[in-house]
């Protein structure tokens, strides 16, 4: 049955009620047409509750905009959604990913995450390329998705909004990897599931890392707004040290957008639950309104917390990483990188929902302090415990 304004439906039923059923919920495709945007395609969803989000097919089927009852969820920067083919991915010494940086969600990888990185070529078996030299968070997200289908499936008296897509990350005498992406919201709901798999089709050893960045903006965000997490540690915090406090912002109760703020980056060690599950909210409490990210602890074993609390660039990011935050460097030397051989792939299962009430946000925070009390005290000591990642080769 589909939920509508507070009933439930059968498929009779609401077709009895309009002509078509994209007067309540539905994806279409379109294009954008201008500016910086300009020739992007673009799936809007509409799932009958209030909760609306965008996907760009020409990028890597990331989701863009998404908003709920008039609320902003997600975040736009001032980058906009650039056109892939505006992007310059040597660029600024390997930090124009900024330039091309916007939307509720990005994805980084497929072969590289984290900061600008060179590493041995000899995988590839080609003389002239002796390194591999990678640029902030690598190449996948922005890059066109060949998309494969997407509409209305009805299930009895379910429908199942959906999209899937191939986005190719290859060269020649180099890396050959396909990213499937299928995001799918049954109607009548506030639960985005998002499921990736990532194989190598090309005939080398070829190394993967992966990272959602997902951005969270006002009104979500706002002064007083809670970090919501299962710590169980603070292992990271790129501003650990004598400078540690001297922003005045923890990690678990946010500010208003501020002057002069110099993002800060922390790795938190999570539980999960029976099925391993990892749930990771931010919560508005003024506004009953919240965002959860629940990701599996076997495919992302760490996660990272990003704080941009600069006004006019205000978000924060939760972000599940196949690897811990020391980079790819550290991941070769202590064996964690992971390497995949032809035709192996790796699997991602992600659900975004939305907290629409204070109720919501209750169920959310009993949900996640029966896993783990996170830390009371705003500033917990870094214990710098990079536990050991199992499963590499």
């Amino acid at each position: 049955m589909v939920e509508l304004y507070g009933k439930a439906m059968s498929r009779r039923d609401i077709a009895a009620k309009a002509g078509s059923f994209s007067q309540f919920a539905g994806v279409r495709l379109m294009t954008l047409a201008d500016g910086v945007e300009r020739g992007i395609r673009m799936l809007e969803f509409r799932s009958g509750t209030g909760l609306r989000f965008t996907v760009l097919v020409d990028r890597a089927l990331d989701i863009a905009d998404c908003d709920y009852r008039g609320m902003a969820i997600g975040w736009n920067s001032p980058a906009g959604f650039k056109h892939p083919g505006l992007h310059e991915y040597e660029g600024e010494g390997g930090l124009s990913w900024l330039r091309s940086f916007s939307g509720l969600m990005v994805t980084c990888g497929l072969d590289h995450i984290l900061f600008m990185a060179d590493e041995p070529g000899d995988t590839y078996v080609y003389g002239p390329r002796r390194n591999i030299s990678h640029s902030l968070h690598g190449r996948i997200g922005t890059i066109p998705a060949r998309l494969t289908g997407y509409g209305e499936e009805w299930r009895g008296d379910d429908c199942i909004l959906w999209c899937e897509g191939v986005v190719t990350q290859g060269t020649v005498f180099g890396e050959h990897l396909d990213l499937v992406r299928r995001i799918e919201i049954k109607a009548g709901t506030d639960e985005i599931r998002l499921t990736d798999r990532v194989a190598n089709r090309g005939f080398y050893r070829t190394p993967h890392m992966y990272c959602y960045h997902i951005n969270v903006g006002h009104p979500v965000l706002a002064e007083n707004s809670r970090y919501l997490a299962p710590i169980k540690e603070v292992v990271w915090a790129a501003h650990a040290g004598a400078d540690y406090e001297k922003q005045g912002v923890g990690y678990h109760t946010m500010p208003a957008p501020q002057l002069d703020f110099h993002e800060q980056v922390w790795q938190h060690e999570m539980a999960a639950d029976t099925e391993g599950q990892v749930p990771v909210a931010l919560v508005n409490d003024a506004l009953g309104i919240g965002f959860e990210v629940v990701t599996r602890k076997d495919q992302f074993p760490c996660m990272y917390e990003w704080q941009n609390l600069q006004a006019g660039q205000y978000a924060l990011g939760i972000e599940p990483s196949t690897n811990h935050v020391l980079g790819h460097g550290a991941a070769r030397e202590r064996g964690e990188l992971i390497w995949l051989e032809h035709g192996e792939e790796r699997r991602y299962d992600t659900t975004f929902r939305i907290l629409p009430n204070v109720d919501a946000i209750a169920a959310s925070e009993r949900r996640i302090r029966s896993l783990s009390e996170q830390p009371a005290d705003a500033f917990p000591p870094p214990t710098g415990n990079h536990i050991a990642l199992g499963g590499r080769r």
